[in-house]
């Protein structure tokens, strides 16, 4: 099968891939620990330039690493945040052979209408519009070929990047980091498994009028090709010099968007960034991509709220027990000092009943970033640490968030979005709406180790 992971295609893989991510790795090091002096703009912008037109897991990867505070210079993160727009789209001819391994042949008289250039592209596969033959408006997502390949040839790239940069940088270990984010990019090759994450978030949003899930026609469908309903939306980048009161609702409709499933069902959305997601005339939510979805123990959620708590009473103790709740181990005093310097910055705004900024004073426009080299850079001194897989994805969805909100210039109560999720916080009521919510999705339970 062309799409199942084979040696031949991870060879192609690695010589695809090798000279970006071993070029950056390279002259990282160089600066850092040779002392050499490069420009960072200009090759920080030729490799946007080779992984926007390589496809595929790397430019996700990119897209990961580019939301990760200090994970990478800012110079980077400036130009890999722009992969987060449309990578170039596959041929017609390309398609055809695509949709009739998926569909067989003649699938082209099961739909009214399949537009022949694709609507949108990203990094593991492309959307058509298109037409049932009843009159529905669908959206047809279709897998690049050699996903599988692709995946395990980059995950094995970006394990020697990591390898390389702990050589010369020991502030965080990244080897839970790596696991987990190869844990989510295996998943997003199964569009089974997405079209049951679709059908969970149906499920815990159903009581938001506001936010939108699209429906899954699973007689269009297949592990590889995922129809859904069409949702019509603009980009939420379009709409950052619209009216205040636009800009508030549409942050306050994604912050219930993301936070709701987590602090009511224990899930989260891995991947904020904005092309996952799109705004309705009304000021609605549209969530348009499902690949990278984190369902967590109940356990790491009341670890969210117990930090929160510790923070906003100064309670040292109820911190630790967050931390170790998390999975961190072996927490010196100055490495628990140096963590609360960034869940203060995390929780700041929920903390304050008032209407203010997600981020208040930004000095270069992305979120987190002067807290994070701060925090950076007393980890390295303080011997370092290694984040545990659970925290990964929470922490980008929260940094991603964050850039949206700072984005959007959103003025809100953030404070009162928070308490009005966790005033009635159980964890055993959490127990019992995640596993019923699961066995409605068809998902299994979480355990420590996925």
């Amino acid at each position: 099968m062309p799409d199942d992971d084979n040696i031949g295609g991870r060879v192609r893989r690695y010589a695809r891939v090798g000279r970006a991510v071993g070029g950056l790795a390279a002259r990282l090091a160089g600066e850092r620990v040779l002392g050499l002096k490069i420009d960072r703009a200009e090759h920080a912008s030729e490799l946007r330039a080779a992984l926007g037109g390589l496809k595929g897991p790397l430019m996700k990867v990119a897209q990961i690493m580019s939301t990760i505070p200090e994970a990478l210079p800012k110079e980077y993160v400036q130009e890999l945040t722009q992969l987060q727009a449309n990578a170039p789209a596959m041929g017609w001819p390309f398609v055809k052979r695509r949709m009739q391994g998926e569909l067989g042949p003649g699938w082209e008289g099961r739909f009214k209408i399949f537009a022949h250039t694709a609507a949108a592209a990203a990094s593991l596969g492309q959307v058509h519009a298109a037409e049932a033959l009843d009159g529905r408006r669908l959206a047809c997502k279709l897998q690049y070929p050699d996903m599988a390949s692709a995946v395990e040839a980059d995950l094995n790239q970006l394990r020697m990047f990591f390898a390389i940069y702990r050589r010369y940088d020991r502030a965080i270990d990244p080897r839970h980091i790596h696991d987990e984010i190869a844990a989510r990019l295996r998943e997003e090759l199964d569009y089974e498994l997405e079209a049951r994450h679709m059908r969970l978030y149906s499920h815990m949003l159903r009581n938001e009028a506001e936010i939108h899930v699209p429906e899954v026609d699973t007689e269009l469908s297949t592990k590889r090709l995922l129809t859904m309903s069409w949702l019509d939306g603009r980009p939420l980048a379009e709409l950052e010099d619209a009216p205040v009161e636009v800009r508030n609702q549409l942050a306050t409709n994604m912050f219930r968007a993301w936070y709701v499933p987590f602090y009511e069902y224990g899930v989260i959305h891995g991947d904020p960034h904005l092309g996952n997601y799109s705004a309705r005339p009304d000021q609605g939510i549209n969530l348009l991509d499902f690949g990278c979805v984190r369902i967590f123990p109940p356990r790491f959620v009341a670890g969210v709220i117990d930090l929160y708590r510790a923070i906003s009473t100064d309670d040292r103790a109820l911190a630790v027990h967050a931390y170790e709740t998390w999975g961190f181990t072996g927490l010196s005093n100055e490495v628990i000092d140096t963590l609360n310097l960034w869940a203060e910055f995390v929780y700041a705004p929920l903390l304050e009943d008032r209407p203010r900024r997600i981020q208040e004073f930004a000095k270069d426009g992305v979120y987190g970033r002067d807290v994070a080299e701060k925090v950076h850079m007393q980890l390295r001194e303080k011997g370092g640490v290694t984040p545990p897989r659970e925290f990964v994805f929470m922490d980008r969805a929260a940094i991603g968030l964050g850039g949206v909100f700072l984005r959007l210039k959103a003025e809100i109560n953030w404070h009162r979005l928070f308490q009005d999720l966790i005033r009635d916080f159980d964890l055993a009521t959490l127990e019992q709406r995640q596993a019923a919510s699961l066995k409605i999705a068809g998902l299994d339970a979480p355990s420590a180790k996925t």
